[in-house]
């Protein structure tokens, strides 16, 4: 799991670390297990997790959404912060990933409060939208090549004053390089380019973790 921002000192990230309000034990384990899974780079670092149970815990949300559920530790975190009449709707499309969640989720007693959605996350996204679904937060945190599809269907369901959170916009700086391309980093680059001038949303672009966006729409 990644624990330090890209933009940030070893020596800045220790001593943030240091200073950080305790983790919760459950949390503890879920980032610890992940640490020690192949692909535990997926995962977001705490800090991240932090800034977005502190935004819940702000707007006093209730109902958020998740595309990228990976090994549970962002919508666990979500849901011990969320009231206990909040409920989470939960995208993936890795099973083996999910039931590392799911374990989660029964781990932290949260089970009740999350709906998994096993498929790709356009889908269900359409499918929230015509059961007329609205949520106060959403998180992006899913496949770069179709960041702007989600973005576009979160953006219909989170209500007037609502969030919607983006993690890794920044792909290690590789946004920032003129000369790096892929098919996920053109994607990122112009989503985030278009989003700077998109008058439904107010915007700020955070160097946390592997950077975080905050948009809250109007």
């Amino acid at each position: 799991m990644s624990v330090s921002g890209c933009l940030l000192s070893e020596e800045i990230s220790h001593y943030l670390q240091q200073i950080a309000p305790i983790e919760l034990p459950v949390l503890q384990r879920i980032r610890e297990r992940t640490a020690l899974y192949r692909k535990s780079q997926m995962a977001p670092p705490a800090e991240t997790v932090r800034l977005l149970t502190f935004l819940a815990r702000l707007i006093r949300a209730e109902n958020y959404l998740e595309i990228g559920v990976f090994t549970g530790y962002s919508s666990t975190a979500m849901a011990l912060t969320l009231p206990e009449n909040g409920h989470i709707d939960a995208c993936d499309i890795n099973i083996t990933h999910t039931q590392l969640a799911q374990q989660a989720w029964e781990e932290a007693k949260v089970t009740h409060k999350i709906s998994l959605h096993l498929q790709p996350a356009w889908i269900t996204l359409q499918h929230l939208a015509e059961q007329q679904k609205t949520y106060d937060m959403a998180l992006i945190d899913g496949d770069k090549l179709p960041i702007a599809h989600y973005f576009s269907g979160c953006l219909k369901l989170v209500r007037s004053g609502g969030l919607i959170v983006l993690d890794n916009v920044l792909l290690n700086g590789r946004v920032a390089n003129p000369n790096a391309h892929s098919d996920s980093i053109d994607a990122v680059r112009a989503f985030n380019q278009a989003l700077s001038c998109d008058s439904r949303v107010e915007v700020v672009i955070l160097p946390l973790g592997d950077g975080v966006t905050v948009c809250m729409k109007n």
